[in-house]
């Protein structure tokens, strides 16, 4: 396997980071079905396009294998590095290369001086796992909540 450049992602990115979601997110346990590229366009530019944007991705021999989506956020406590989406391209998977790339984030967000970082991810899945190995700690009181209005 090559090595892997981490980089910041920009806007010539878009049509590989919407294919690396896709395909990360198309298999087992998610079953996400991104098949209407036009929702699958809009969602990655509206992540990867919002204000204090800062994303990060590995690429190997001009492939984006690895994306981490996110975006600066001020909160009282300090300035976050909040991930909206990660992932890893299937192929890539279970060999070590996210936990790299979750160090690679970490370092740089240390080195541009935020505190830390914050994600929200669901607690019946592999990332839940991979997060925790990695670091990251439940925040006990902290509750995501939505309502379908939709039938």
């Amino acid at each position: 396997m090559s090595s892997e450049n981490f980089v910041v992602l920009d806007e010539s990115y878009l049509p590989q980071m919407g294919e690396l979601f896709k395909n990360a997110f198309a298999g087992d346990p998610w079953n996400d079905d991104w098949s209407d590229p036009v929702q699958l366009g809009e969602y990655i530019r509206e992540i990867s396009g919002s204000y204090n944007a800062l994303n990060f991705g590995l690429v190997s021999d001009g492939r984006l294998i690895a994306m981490s989506v996110g975006m600066i956020r001020h909160w009282w406590e300090g300035t976050n590095y909040n991930i909206e989406e990660l992932c890893v391209a299937p192929g890539y998977q279970h060999q070590g290369l996210g936990g790299r790339f979750m160090s690679m984030i970490e370092q740089e967000v240390k080195d541009r001086g935020y505190c830390g970082i914050f994600l929200q991810t669901d607690n019946d899945k592999p990332a839940y796992e991979f997060y925790h190995k990695h670091g990251f700690k439940d925040l006990g009181s902290h509750v995501s909540l939505y309502k379908r209005v939709k039938d």
